[in-house]
């Protein structure tokens, strides 16, 4: 007898500044943004043929609350956790919809999920999911379900049609491996994976994207983790002639090879995570492996390949003090960083830092809709919350004043290709402007000197 077909809807909320209203277009200033659908779209590889799954991305169009889906998930982040349970309260009170959830948040915090839904998926997707349709066919839904470590050699093609890709960056995301060994003390990726690195068979990732388009992004965590498997699949890639991103660590400067190999496959930019100009604040976070003495001849060798360089940097480590501002933006536009992404430390749930400060009673705001890079929820140790956040805002407001992106712009002439350039680094850095004008940041910090 044949199963009915199940309806699913997958739900990825947003917060209030980026979402959608009935009427309304998605924002063009995000779009560039807007690419990282690949762990919805694993959800719904993972489900049994007889299920039929619909995503809805808050950023590209609204909810529709009188859906005739026969479930309901939501996948979050600590920072989208309330308009998370908004939406789960609504489906299940006022619609009697069955709600699952599951992502990063839900995991580490279950408990508090099960609040608002009827089942919790913590961890991978692909282990979880066919049991919870199996348990919700047959009236037996659990209210937690944990998953193994998923084994990724035979992990199932993204569904990528389930996305309406016009609406998305210009890039095809894939993923070659999860997971990081390293056990950074305020990063919720490493815990989430229970401090793993899996890596999928290099032929296999080879024929994924052999028939995407042009431009990839490699939405690994560290796609250099294991650096004999990063070269193969370079070598592998070199015929393809894709141009592509993702993100490493600081040690691939240090690698000629893998450079060499990084470029020949049509490695375009990178995203690092220098983090710190503070090699004590590096240690207390259980990263001295980025040594911060040598993060301007990082960026030069790398620069050096024809590579662009997005540079995370976290402002609010025990050993920072105002003094670390105009040093890190110093050392942003004397190296001639291409793009950065600047944050306030955010001790997220399910990580050392978050469990250590909680202790201490040093976390001040547990809104988990502040948890979203831009609000100080701790208290610091050797400057106040407000210095924190002006000190944030002074060095995204330098690097991203007109002046500076125009001064940035010339010299990447020098280092990257044209094509580069118009579909990366312009984009972004006017991408980046129209973000934090948006948002209030550049505001009354001015961008000629730190008043603190």
């Amino acid at each position: 007898m044949t199963e009915r077909r199940l309806k699913f809807l997958l739900i990825n909320p947003t917060a209030n500044e980026w979402r959608i209203n009935p009427g309304e277009k998605p924002k063009k200033r995000t779009q560039i943004f807007r690419y990282s659908m690949l762990s919805s779209l694993y959800v719904a590889a993972a489900m049994p043929s007889s299920v039929e799954t619909t995503i809805v991305d808050e950023e590209i169009e609204p909810i529709d609350f009188d859906t005739d889906a026969d479930l309901i998930g939501i996948s979050f982040m600590t920072f989208n956790a309330p308009r998370a349970y908004e939406i789960a309260d609504t489906f299940r009170r006022e619609k009697g919809k069955k709600v699952i959830v599951g992502g990063f948040h839900p995991s580490f915090m279950p408990e508090e999920a099960l609040q608002h839904a009827d089942a919790v998926c913590i961890g991978e997707a692909e282990h979880n999911v066919p049991r919870m349709i199996e348990d919700y066919r047959s009236g037996r839904l659990q209210s937690t379900y944990k998953s193994d470590v998923v084994d990724l050699k035979g992990l199932p093609i993204p569904p990528r049609h389930l996305i309406r890709k016009s609406s998305y960056s210009i890039v095809d995301t894939v993923q070659a491996s999860r997971g990081c060994p390293h056990r950074c003390t305020f990063c919720s990726i490493t815990s989430f994976f229970d401090h793993t690195y899996r890596s999928r068979p290099v032929d296999a990732v080879i024929e994924e994207i052999r028939p995407l388009g042009k431009y990839l992004l490699f939405m690994d965590d560290n796609i250099t983790t294991n650096p004999e498997y990063a070269k193969e699949l370079f070598a592998k890639m070199i015929p393809l002639g894709k141009r592509w991103f993702s993100q490493c660590s600081t040690r691939i400067a240090y690698d000629e090879k893998l450079l060499d190999l990084a470029e020949r496959s049509g490695c375009s930019g990178l995203f690092i995570g220098f983090e710190s100009l503070s090699q004590d604040g590096l240690k207390e976070w259980n990263k001295s492996f980025n040594r911060s003495k040598d993060y301007e001849k990082a960026v030069q060798r790398i620069h050096a390949h024809g590579i662009g360089i997005c540079a995370a940097m976290v402002f609010g480590n025990d050993c920072d003090t105002t003094e670390i501002f105009p040093r890190t933006l110093d050392f942003l536009l004397k190296a001639n960083i291409d793009v950065l992404q600047a944050t306030i430390l955010t001790p997220f749930p399910g990580t050392p830092l978050f469990r250590d400060m909680d202790k201490e009673g040093r976390i001040t705001d547990k809104n988990w809709g502040h948890y979203d890079f831009r609000h100080v929820v701790f208290e610091p140790s050797k400057m106040s919350p407000d210095e924190l956040k002006k000190g944030h805002d002074w060095v995204l407001s330098n690097f991203y004043s007109s002046r500076s992106v125009a001064r940035r712009l010339r010299n990447e002439l020098r280092y990257l290709s044209p094509s580069t350039m118009l579909r990366a680094t312009i984009p972004l850095n006017l991408s980046y402007r129209s973000r934090l004008a948006a948002d209030g940041t550049f505001g009354m910090n001015g961008t000629k000197r730190l008043a603190l």
